[in-house]
């Protein structure tokens, strides 16, 4: 029951919208009427700047951070999957947003720096990569995401409920990006500054 308890909490974590509370109280606007309209920390970058930007991906981090140890602490295995996965998904599919939030990406990255730093620091190269080459936030987002899964096999090869993070998280991470995916195979997904 307890264990239970706890998921839930994690997917109510998972629902602050940290984008949003940072760009109603910094900037008094809807982000959601901005931009591309996603609740996410790059649609803030787009459109408020780096400051503000930072401020909300760094709560959306913490929000996997959270959701990791809560895992962690009620018996570690398939709670930290449980618990990160509903963090995730609670960030993508926010309650008090009316089910519509961001791509997970953060709240994913944050996940991985309490449980696995060294894979996601061969993800943030992989990230940063590609979108130096390409100039797509979105591209770099899916190629991490592609990566997440071998990257953790390599380097945690015997251990099951991390490669289970490594394959539910990105899953959840690329579905979410499934418009953009559109948008760059047929040419239309805007670059940095654009």
């Amino acid at each position: 029951m307890l264990g239970i308890g706890v998921v839930i909490a994690s997917y109510m974590i998972g629902s602050i919208p940290f984008s949003f509370l940072v760009s109603a109280w910094f900037a008094k606007r809807d982000i959601r009427k901005h931009g591309s309209g996603n609740v996410g920390s790059t649609n803030v970058l787009r459109t408020m700047g780096t400051k503000y930007a930072a401020l909300a991906m760094l709560g959306d981090v913490l929000k996997g951070v959270a959701a990791a140890w809560l895992g962690m602490y009620i018996g570690g295995g398939i709670w930290i999957l449980l618990c990160s996965a509903a963090a995730v998904i609670g960030h993508c599919f926010p309650l008090f947003l009316k089910m519509k939030g961001g791509k997970g990406v953060a709240t994913s990255a944050g996940v991985l720096i309490y449980l696995v730093p060294s894979v996601l620091g061969t993800l943030v190269v992989i990230f940063v990569g590609t979108v130096l080459i390409w100039r797509r936030v979105s591209l770099g987002s899916i190629m991490a995401a592609l990566f997440a899964p071998f990257v953790t096999i390599l380097m945690y090869p015997d251990n099951s409920y991390l490669i289970g993070v490594a394959f539910v998280l990105p899953l959840i991470v690329i579905i979410r990006h499934k418009d953009n995916i559109k948008r760059l195979i047929n040419g239309t997904e805007p670059k940095i500054g654009e």
